[in-house]
């Protein structure tokens, strides 16, 4: 095994489930093949202004035209009930936009070290990443699919702080492995599939190592807690691995500033709630991290992910929304 391959974990379920026909490897060879050559190779040639530009114009252009644009435009007029479909739609569109930007920069992460002199990265409360690393103590950092997420992952690891990322698996095997390598020649050196990897994060934890974990998008299997003045179904995982490790939870946000230009910030890490209820407990701490979340998009909501059902559907039918 190469070391590129040792330093990520993928969920061997998915690999099993997958790998049953010619067609199927095909298919991941054609997906990498174009990868390569239509995607990765020409904007990494490019200028990352050049790259950034070029992405966020096609999904721009093309994902009003798909079946996600409904659902941002429904996610928007729900969480901000004062806007007009017209409102709702630059957001959506400035939302692809920021996808974009986020999959154009990707082959340029490595060159965009976030301590470097005149770095395109400007980090804000670094100095919490460094005593959580001086501690030696287990810490868990959260944060949600803002701006360039990539960029708060290669901001924690180039302090650097060594921390075990979560990671959402590709369904191509391919594809996965070439994200991870990109992602370990900037500076993430343990990757852990979600919902496969709890017990390495717990390892972790045990050790005195941090990890950090995206705790914004829909977990069907979580618990009902307002986010927007709605009910959504929110992983509980991050806030009971640190209540059973005493670890903090630290919050880190990103706001893209300019085309290839971010600022992360670390936050003021916080203890989960200490309710005598372990259940009020978590749930809790689960809304503290909702209303944080929550905050982050009021101040820049075209940077968020919109894209997915974040809401169930009948949220959507109270909140009046489902025809648009």
């Amino acid at each position: 095994m190469s070391d590129d391959q040792s330093r990520f974990i993928r969920p061997k379920d998915l690999d099993n489930a997958q790998r049953t026909t010619w067609t199927a490897q095909l298919i991941w060879r054609l997906e990498a093949f174009a990868w390569d050559w239509l995607f990765w190779t020409p904007m990494s040639l490019m200028p990352v202004t050049w790259a950034s530009n070029t992405i966020a114009a096609i999904l721009k252009a093309a994902g009003p035209f798909t079946s996600q644009h409904r659902t941002m435009i429904r996610n928007l007029r729900m969480a901000f009930p004062k806007w007009t479909r017209q409102q709702a739609d630059e957001v959506a569109r400035g939302a692809w936009e920021t996808l974009g930007r986020t999959a154009g920069e990707m082959p340029h992460l490595a060159r965009m070290k976030p301590y470097a002199p005149n770095s395109q990265v400007e980090v804000i409360g670094a100095e919490r990443l460094d005593a959580i690393r001086e501690s030696g103590k287990p810490a868990v950092l959260i944060g949600g699919h803002f701006a360039n997420w990539e960029v708060m992952a290669s901001s924690i690891c180039n302090r650097p702080l060594d921390a075990q990322i979560t990671y959402r698996s590709a369904n191509n095997p391919y594809i996965d492995l070439r994200i991870a390598k990109a992602r370990h020649a900037y500076g993430i050196n343990v990757l852990t599939p979600k919902g496969a990897g709890t017990r390495e994060l717990m390892r972790a934890l045990g050790r005195g190592q941090p990890i950090a974990l995206m705790n914004d998008q829909k977990f069907n299997q979580g618990i009902a807690v307002p986010f927007f003045g709605y009910d959504a179904m929110t992983a509980p995982g991050p806030t009971r691995l640190a209540m059973k490790f005493g670890a903090p939870l630290v919050p880190i946000s990103c706001l893209r500033t300019a085309p290839g230009r971010y600022r992360v910030t670390v936050h003021e890490p916080f203890m989960p709630d200490t309710d005598p209820d372990e259940d009020k407990a978590i749930y809790n701490t689960v809304l503290r991290i909702n209303q944080w979340v929550e905050a982050r998009i009021r101040e820049a909501p075209e940077q968020w992910f919109w894209m997915h059902n974040r809401w169930p559907k009948e949220a959507w039918v109270k909140a009046g929304v489902l025809e648009d």
